[in-house]
């Protein structure tokens, strides 16, 4: 019940990458026939992700992961475009990556605004549009949430930077798999993923990179991703990941809508069952997979623990910052109370979740929340 966090490798993206480990070991770089044959292996892992995605495999430079990927679209981006200005756009309700990283970039001189969301957490495009001044050089906002799973209408705030003439990154790690993407209709310039969310390997991921956008190179070395970001390619990874955006994309819209049935299951079920619970996030436009629930009167690590207990693997929000202690910035930015915030559960549902396990945790919520509420009653 926590596919946002990971996915495990399938099964057949592992067979891909198996033989790079072993036989067809040679550096990609290499002039002599197995060298050779990775480079050919990496440059159709490139054209795959580039046909999911709507691009040129010329657009697609390979990476660390979807942290990585949007370090270097906003550090790259903002560096290579100082000239022109100093001001970047962004949600309130990014992930860290995206976060820390403007944090980082305000040291070094630029300007960051941080765009409020509405209860649902939705970006409004005119709102995006109002905060667009002379020296605007990029805007970046999520295609998905990871936590409250609402999507973003980014279309329309591709078409407005766009007409604005002002460089566009959508952190779509979450949405890989979920959401039709097509980088062309959308307008988007920089567009960042990772495949551990989407059934491949960790420690592999990707940033799109439009033909003409100017970007500063991320790591200093070779020549490799025409020298945008040295080092050694992770052949294996690289495969994996080529395959396993390919079968994750082949029925975007059947994988959908058999999650969406279990999703609206979990929710009713919970909402019904779960007295003082309440839905974070938007009801309809949101991950297919996403259910994220606040308990009133209860600690929300304490139900992580319980749930785990039995067997319930979930989350109180993004695993990169949930051993922070600190409640959602996502939900706080909603306009969610501190204590509402820290009581939130997300359980997201993937490939391997059934209809049987929708059906255990709505045998067990709801005794594990009356149970903490026992422990403090006044507070609900």
């Amino acid at each position: 019940m926590d596919h946002s966090a990971t996915t495990p490798t399938h099964p057949d993206v592992l067979d891909a990458m198996l033989p790079y480990f072993t036989r067809q070991f040679g550096n990609p770089s290499s002039l002599y026939s197995i060298g050779r044959q990775a480079r050919r292996a990496v440059e159709g892992a490139r054209e795959q992700v580039a046909n999911a995605l709507g691009a040129a495999p010329g657009e697609i430079f390979f990476c660390a992961g979807g942290t990585e990927a949007d370090n270097w679209a906003l550090k790259g981006a903002a560096h290579a475009h100082r000239g022109r200005g100093t001001h970047i756009i962004t949600s309130s309700i990014e992930h860290h990556a995206v976060l820390h990283t403007c944090e980082y970039l305000e040291a070094q001189g630029f300007r960051v605004t941080y765009l409020p969301v509405d209860r649902y957490g939705l970006v409004d495009p005119d709102v995006v549009e109002e905060a667009i001044c002379a020296d605007t050089i990029l805007i970046s906002v999520m295609m998905a949430n990871n936590e409250v799973g609402t999507i973003e209408p980014i279309g329309t705030i591709g078409e407005i930077a766009n007409r604005h003439e002002i460089l566009f990154h959508t952190d779509a790690v979450q949405a890989i798999g979920h959401v039709p993407i097509d980088v062309e209709k959308m307008h988007i310039d920089l567009l960042s993923l990772s495949a551990h969310k989407f059934y491949g390997p960790k420690g592999i991921g990707a940033l799109f990179v439009r033909d003409g956008v100017e970007i500063e190179r991320f790591i200093h070395g070779g020549g490799q991703e025409k020298g945008r970001r040295a080092g050694t390619e992770n052949t294996p990874g690289i495969i994996g990941l080529g395959a396993a955006i390919e079968r994750v994309c082949r029925d975007i819209e059947g994988n959908a809508a058999r999650l969406r049935l279990l999703r609206d299951r979990l929710i009713d079920g919970v909402l019904r069952e779960v007295p003082h619970s309440t839905l974070n996030g938007h009801p309809e436009q949101r991950l297919p997979g996403n259910v994220n629930i606040s308990f009133q009167g209860i600690n929300g690590e304490a139900l992580l623990l319980l749930l785990d207990a039995s067997g319930i693997y979930g989350s109180t929000g993004s695993a990169c910052s949930s051993a922070s202690g600190e409640p959602s910035h996502v939900l706080t930015a909603m306009g969610v109370a501190p204590l509402l915030a820290g009581a939130s559960l997300r359980l997201s549902l993937g490939e391997l979740t059934g209809e049987e396990d929708v059906e255990y945790v709505l045998a067990t919520l709801p005794g594990i929340v009356e149970r903490l509420r026992a422990m403090a009653p006044q507070s609900v």
